[in-house]
């Protein structure tokens, strides 16, 4: 028995979870990274979501749709980047460029007395950086454990989000009246400089406690080089990441779906009222997503098997959907909304990220953020008007949108099955395998 073995926190660890002892150190690491990037996050969605309520629903549904272009740019930008830039600084690069653009948020509030253009824009880029910093979080996993070890570890990585999610939002809620909103937004950007120091250090991890030397080519010397477009054409050509994108825009849909309905129901409630209810929601669900993460979902895939593991939400949505059809009351809705957030952040968010270890790494940072961002935003964009279309140009009530919700879930739950056998089968590549 080691020394660290006979830690009490250690064997915790290796008791609650299945992590090796090698592992914990970069486990640990990886999990504070999450960590700190989500309660950044967190500290600067309610800051934007409370700009929201001063406009108008057709300003909201604009600003959805100029974030997918935005997104779209911003992506296009990232593979330049990945093309040209050393891998070894691009990770803390991203970081640093964004916690800059929030000091440079901060600093506007004091230069300019009209504020509409920038709350807009800080809406639209809160939304980008909310997706776009945990691709790069994950491709950046992907790239240090190997196909194995992303199997046991990286539901207990995501549960730091979790943790994360819980922490954030303690700060706004206490402090907000006392510093205000601007100052949050500093307080985050300040938060996101503190991971970057973590990104050379779990390189060093790699290759002295992981011995993942085989997974790719050394950090201190590398460029991904191709064409900076090519995370486009990639997703475009290859069918095993045009299945992973299909997958994430029916998880959008039916997202979409419950968020416009849970919009719709909440009407009857004051403001104060729905802020108290999806306040409770929300601390409910990262709740349950932290502990699920951490005890359950690495064993699910062992058990069950990928396709198993990445079905099983969707047809839990196919029957809360069904469900929700016959039975059109808030009570059913908010619990579902709990169902599906907490398993869709504990279980189907690792697994989905779990798929990105069988591909090689040019796929893996020009892809991956093509289908975390564009395809979500695309998917936001096309489904919010979808369902104005299908509730307000065709008259439709809640229990006929549930049951179109289901049938899309239900196409959702074929789609996770089919794309984890692939997984499952996928062979190893050459040169830059995660086995």
């Amino acid at each position: 028995m080691t020394k660290l073995e006979h830690n009490r926190f250690i064997r915790l660890i290796i008791g609650a979870a299945d992590v090796q002892v090698h592992e914990i150190k970069a486990t640990v690491t990886a999990f504070a990274f999450i960590f700190i990037l989500m309660a950044s996050y967190f500290i600067l969605r309610p800051v934007r979501d409370a700009m929201a309520s001063d406009w108008t629903d057709a300003e909201v549904s604009f600003l959805w749709t100029l974030q997918f272009f935005i997104s779209a740019a911003v992506i296009a930008l990232y593979g330049y980047a990945v093309s040209r830039v050393k891998f070894k600084h691009l990770v803390p690069g991203i970081y640093s460029i964004f916690a800059a653009s929030f000091v440079l948020f901060y600093l506007a509030t004091f230069l300019f007395e009209d504020r509409i253009l920038i709350d807009k824009s800080y809406y639209v880029w809160v939304s980008t950086f909310a997706l776009f910093n945990t691709s790069v979080f994950w491709s950046y996993m992907a790239d240090l454990f190997n196909k194995q070890q992303a199997k046991r570890l990286f539901a207990i990585i995501a549960s730091g989000a979790s943790a994360g999610a819980l922490v954030g939002p303690a700060i706004p809620t206490f402090f907000s009246g006392i510093v205000g909103g601007d100052t949050l937004t500093l307080v985050a950007a300040i938060m996101l400089i503190l991971p970057i120091p973590l990104v050379p250090y779990l390189a060093r991890l790699k290759i002295t406690d992981l011995h993942n030397e085989h997974v790719q080519a050394d950090l201190e010397s590398i460029k991904i080089g191709g064409n900076p477009f090519a995370g486009f054409k990639l997703f475009v050509s290859d069918p095993y990441m045009l299945a992973i994108g299909l997958f994430l825009l029916l998880y959008t849909v039916n997202g979409s779906f419950i968020y416009f309905q849970q919009k719709n129901l909440l009407e009857v409630y004051d403001r104060e009222t729905r802020t108290q209810i999806l306040g409770s929601i929300t601390l409910l669900i990262n709740f349950l997503t932290f502990g699920l993460a951490y005890f359950a979902t690495g064993r699910l895939v062992k058990k069950l098997g990928m396709g198993m593991t990445l079905a099983l939400m969707p047809m839990l949505m196919v029957v809360g959907m069904s469900i929700l059809a016959f039975a059109p009351v808030i009570s059913v809705l908010l619990a579902l909304n709990v169902v599906r957030n907490a398993g869709n952040y504990a279980v189907t968010q690792p697994a989905r990220q779990m798929l990105f270890t069988a591909v090689d790494k040019e796929t893996r940072f020009k892809a991956k953020p093509v289908i975390d961002v564009v395809v979500y935003r695309g998917g936001d964009t096309l489904t919010a008007w979808f369902f104005t279309s299908l509730t307000e140009g065709l008259g439709l009530g809640m229990a006929a949108v549930s049951i179109i919700g289901a049938l899309i879930a239900g196409l959702w739950a074929y789609v996770g099955f089919y794309q984890g056998r692939v997984y499952e089968t996928r062979q190893p590549l050459t040169g830059d395998t995660n086995d």
